[in-house]
């Protein structure tokens, strides 16, 4: 398996957490001493950082409805949650779905949530309303490739209406015959009917639309056994549908492949537009559109780096932020909590801008949905 987005599995079965219960364990309440950073430890100037819910095993992607529910996917724990918001004080949470094949990504079109299930993707009907009745899912379509290696997905709803699904390849380095692998997928929600919206794509496991221009932009995770800082993880945009992105050929911006690199010339391809230190598994992303974090974070794009297993020493495990000063993009650590020397506390999975206008992620080894908010304007 990639280094790129290695998780963790779950050391404890999901549970339903009701707001009437008031007792919590010795060992959970030092379990959230330790996860919890102290104010200014780690985190940007200005910004804090608290749990809102630690009862979500393996949380993955998020998709937050209207109402506030929370949805929230898994990689290994196959499940899927709603947490649920309440005013007394720790949310609710819910396993609505279970035993799934890696429901890793999901998004909310309308009432409805999609969901993304290694060789199929799922539709769960007015979902804010019937998710306490353990309902039963729709086959979008169940004809993706079903390789486990990279076969875990993220999931997004383009301006167009379409679903964006991306196929990992089904190796660490390789040339598949299927054009489906290593690609971005767009996808007609009523049929499931797919084309390859971008080429060249290894393992990426984060989508996100730039508010302003509309365009897809996604993290990529680049190829193992290169050494410890090649090739590095890529921030890409499509300009272009259809374009290619380099994979299994060219890495970053020119890095020729060992094996598939000879005879591939690198302006024949699309470069990224950041680069990110080798084997950080940059994965979920989002802009931020909100007006709590002020003006200098407007349309800044947050990046879970869920963290290095195969580098000499442990990079990743915590969350950059990319802000674009003159059009340029201006890469910087923003949350950086949960790596203390080879030790890792936690491992970002997914990022959200939350309706309020704080910022949600998910951490699917601690089995935690942290919220950052903004303290000093």
């Amino acid at each position: 398996m990639s280094h790129n987005d290695r998780g963790t599995g779950p050391n404890a079965q999901a549970g339903c957490y009701t707001a009437g219960m008031k007792w919590v364990s010795l060992v959970s309440v030092l379990a959230l001493a330790l996860a919890t950073p102290a104010a200014g430890e780690g985190i940007s100037p200005g910004f804090s950082m608290s749990i809102y819910t630690d009862e979500v095993p393996n949380a993955r992607q998020m998709a937050e409805a209207e109402s506030g529910i929370l949805f929230v996917g898994t990689r290994r724990a196959g499940r899927l949650y709603a947490v649920v918001p309440s005013a007394e004080g720790a949310p609710e949470v819910v396993t609505f779905a279970k035993g799934l094949t890696m429901p890793s990504g999901l998004a909310l079109f309308g009432e409805d949530l999609y969901v993304a299930a290694l060789d199929r993707i799922l539709r769960y009907p007015d979902i804010a309303t019937n998710f306490r009745e353990s309902p039963a899912p729709e086959v979008i379509t169940d004809t993706l490739p079903d390789k486990y290696h990279h076969g875990w997905k993220y999931l997004s709803v383009g301006p167009d209406g379409y679903l964006y699904v991306p196929v990992g390849a089904p190796c660490n380095i390789c040339k598949s015959t299927d054009e489906r692998f290593a690609s971005i997928l767009r996808m007609d929600p009523r049929t499931g009917e797919a084309t390859v919206y971008a080429h060249g794509v290894r393992n990426s496991v984060g989508l996100a639309w730039h508010p302003e221009t509309n365009e897809l932009w996604f993290t990529d995770n680049g190829r193992d056994m290169m050494g410890d800082d090649i090739p590095p993880e890529e921030v890409n945009r499509v300009t272009k549908a259809g374009a290619h992105y380099g994979y299994p050929h060219i890495h970053g911006t020119a890095i020729l492949d060992p094996e598939y690199g000879e005879g591939h010339d690198p302006a024949d391809y699309v470069p990224p537009e950041v680069e990110i230190q080798a084997h950080a598994a940059a994965i979920g992303m989002g802009f931020y559109t909100g007006e709590l974090f002020g003006p200098d974070y407007s349309n800044a794009l947050f990046i879970a780096e869920h963290g290095s297993w195969n580098r000499s020493s442990k990079v990743g495990y915590r969350v950059s932020v990319i802000r674009f000063a003159a059009g340029e993009p201006v890469y910087s650590p923003f949350v950086d909590v949960w790596l203390e020397g080879e030790k890792a506390s936690g491992r970002p999975a997914d990022v959200l801008m939350a309706r309020d206008g704080t910022l949600l992620i998910s951490d699917d080894q601690g089995g935690r949905i942290y919220r950052v908010t903004r303290t000093v304007p």
